[in-house]
C-alpha cells in the first residue's frame, strides 16, 4: 500500500546541530542551579568539584551526550488493567493527546460560570476522558479545593485513578504528597507500578535554569519505581526566558538535558519524555498567551527529541480563550494540527481556559473532534491502483456520476469526516430551526454527554481501598 501523507519539517540537519551546540555550551559555561543537596553530591562526584559552585552545576558535553544515549528511545505504556496502548517514540506512531491539567476552577457548560473546581468535577472529567476515545490518556484535571487542604492530591489522585483505566499523567500540587499518593496507588493497584507502567508523573523544573527541589527529588521516587518521568518546562518568553525563540530554545533545552541527566545518573536507561510549553508574556496586562511562534518552539522541540532519539511530550496549545470560543479554537486547531504533522510524542494537557485556571469540559469535547479531524488529515489517503480505480471511472464513464458507484456505495458512511456535535444544515434549515450559533449547539450536546459518565467495573470497591487508605494515613498526621 502507498500512504500519501503531509509532512511538517522546520530545522535543517545544520540547525538542528547548532541549536545542539548553543545548549551545550549554555550547560557547560553557565550551568544551571540545582536546589537538591543529594542531587548536587551526585553531581559533583561526576563533573568534578571545579564545576560545581555553592548550587550551581556546570555539565560537560560529554555527560549530556552519555545522557542522550542512555535514555530509551521507545516507552511501552499500559492501562490500568495492564493491557498495552501505545509505545512512545516508536517508528510511525501517531501523536497521543490526553487532557487535564491542574486547574483551580470548573467551567460549568450551562452558563461560562467559573466556580471552585471540586471532587465530583474530577470524578466526572476523568469519566470524560475515558468516554471520548480519542483521548489516549487522562492527566490530572484540577485541584479538588471541597476537601481539606492537606487531602487535595490523596483525594483528587484517588478520584483520577477509580474513575478510569487509561493511562495516567500524574500531578501533585503538594510536593511533599508525591510518595503519600504513589504509595496510594500502589495499593489500590495491588502490584509493582512500574512493571506494566500506566503513571506517568509530570516534574516541571523553574526557568531560568533552576532544577527545584520538588522536582529533582519526585524525579528519583518516581524513577526508583520504575515509572517513566516526563520533564517538561514551562515558560513565559520576555520574562523567565528571553523574547527570542531562538533564546527561549536554547535556555528550555539546556533545563531539559539537565534534568535528563540528573534522571539517567540516578538509574542509567530510565524512561522519560522531555517537551517544552512556550508561552509569551504580555507586558500590558501581565496574562500569559500562545503565540504563533510558540508553536514554532514546539515544533522545534519535536525535532530536535527526534534527532535524540528522546520520546516528546508537547504542548496542547490550551490555556487561550474565556472558554470554548473561536480564541481557544484557533490556538486549538494550529496546536493540534502542527503536532499531528510531527513524529509521534504526547500532547496531554487538553482542555483548560481563562489563563490556564479553569477547566471546560466543553473544550474537552470540542477538541476531540478537532482532533479527530486533525489525525484525518495527518493520516492521508491510499494511492494505488485499488484506491484510484481506473476499472470503475471506465465503467462511469464521462458525463455521468458516482452515487450508485460500488466504491461509494461500499464508502459513503466512512470515506469523509461526520461530526458528533455539529448537524450539516442547509440554510433552510437553519432558518428553520430558529438560526441557533454553533456555541448554543455544543452546550446542549455537552451537556446531554455528560449525563451519561459511566463509571469503571471496579470504582466502588477502589473507593473504599482508598478511602481506608486516607483515613489510616491521616490518623498517623
Amino acid at each position: 500500500m502507498n500512504n500519501v501523507r503531509p509532512r511538517m519539517t522546520m530545522l535543517t540537519e545544520e540547525q538542528i546541530h547548532e541549536i545542539h551546540q548553543y545548549t551545550l555550551k549554555l550547560l557547560a559555561t553557565t550551568g544551571v542551579r540545582v536546589d537538591s543537596p543529594s542531587a548536587v553530591e551526585m553531581l559533583k562526584k561526576k563533573v568534578g568539584s571545579s564545576n560545581v559552585e555553592g548550587r550551581t552545576v556546570r555539565i560537560p558535553s560529554e555527560l549530556v551526550e552519555w545522557a542522550i544515549k542512555a535514555a530509551p528511545r521507545q516507552i511501552q505504556i499500559y492501562d490500568r488493567r495492564g493491557n498495552p496502548q501505545f509505545q512512545i517514540g516508536s517508528e510511525g506512531d501517531r501523536t497521543r493527546f490526553g487532557i487535564g491539567v491542574t486547574a483551580l476552577f470548573y467551567q460549568e457548560p450551562e452558563t461560562d460560570t467559573p466556580v471552585l473546581f471540586q471532587r465530583k468535577h474530577m470524578q466526572d472529567m476523568v469519566r470524560v476522558g475515558n468516554k471520548l476515545p480519542l483521548y489516549d490518556m487522562v492527566s490530572t484535571i484540577g485541584i479538588v479545593r471541597d476537601v481539606p487542604d492537606y487531602l487535595t492530591d490523596l483525594i483528587g489522585s484517588l478520584e483520577h485513578f477509580a474513575n478510569g483505566i487509561k493511562p495516567m499523567v500524574l500531578l501533585c500540587s503538594d510536593e511533599h504528597k508525591f510518595d503519600d499518593v504513589l504509595r496510594m496507588f500502589e495499593t489500590l493497584h495491588g502490584g509493582d507500578l512500574g512493571e506494566k507502567p500506566f503513571i506517568i508523573p509530570y516534574f516541571n523544573p523553574v526557568s531560568p535554569l533552576v532544577m527545584n527541589m520538588g522536582t529533582v527529588d519526585k524525579m528519583k521516587i518516581a524513577i526508583e519505581r520504575g515509572l517513566p518521568v516526563i520533564v517538561s518546562n514551562y515558560s513565559l518568553s520576555g520574562a523567565t526566558t528571553p523574547i527570542t525563540p531562538a533564546g527561549t530554545i536554547a535556555v528550555l533545552l539546556a533545563e531539559l538535558l539537565a534534568g535528563l541527566v540528573i534522571g539517567q545518573l540516578y538509574k542509567e536507561g530510565a524512561p522519560m519524555l522531555l517537551g517544552m510549553l512556550p508561552v509569551y508574556l504580555d507586558m500590558k496586562t501581565l496574562l500569559n498567551f500562545y503565540d504563533p511562534q510558540s508553536i514554532l518552539v514546539s515544533l522545534a522541540c519535536a525535532e530536535m527529541m527526534a534527532y535524540y532519539g528522546i520520546p516528546h511530550c508537547g504542548t496542547s496549545g490550551s490555556g487561550t480563550g474565556w472558554g470554548m470560543d473561536l480564541l481557544a479554537a484557533e490556538t486549538y486547531w494550529m496546536n493540534t494540527l502542527m503536532f499531528s504533522l510531527t513524529k509521534g510524542g504526547i500532547a496531554p494537557f487538553v482542555g483548560d481556559t481563562l489563563g490556564s485556571k479553569a477547566v471546560s469540559p466543553l473544550t474537552f469535547i470540542y477538541c476531540h473532534e478537532i482532533i479527530d479531524q486533525a489525525l484525518r488529515f495527518a493520516g492521508g489517503f491510499q494511492l494505488d491502483d485499488a484506491n484510484v480505480g481506473l476499472d470503475e471511472i471506465h465503467n462511469v464513464g464521462p458525463g455521468k456520476g458516482y452515487v450508485s458507484a460500488p466504491t461509494t456505495l461500499k464508502k459513503y458512511k466512512t470515506g469523509y469526516y461526520v461530526s458528533r456535535i455539529f448537524p450539516r444544515w442547509s440554510m433552510e434549515k437553519w432558518l428553520e430551526a430558529g438560526q441557533p450559533h454553533v456555541q448554543k449547539r455544543l452546550k446542549e450536546y455537552g451537556v446531554e454527554f455528560l449525563k451519561d459518565l459511566p463509571a469503571p467495573e471496579d470504582h466502588e470497591e477502589l473507593m473504599r481501598k482508598g478511602e481506608e487508605f486516607i483515613e489510616e494515613w491521616s490518623s498517623k498526621k
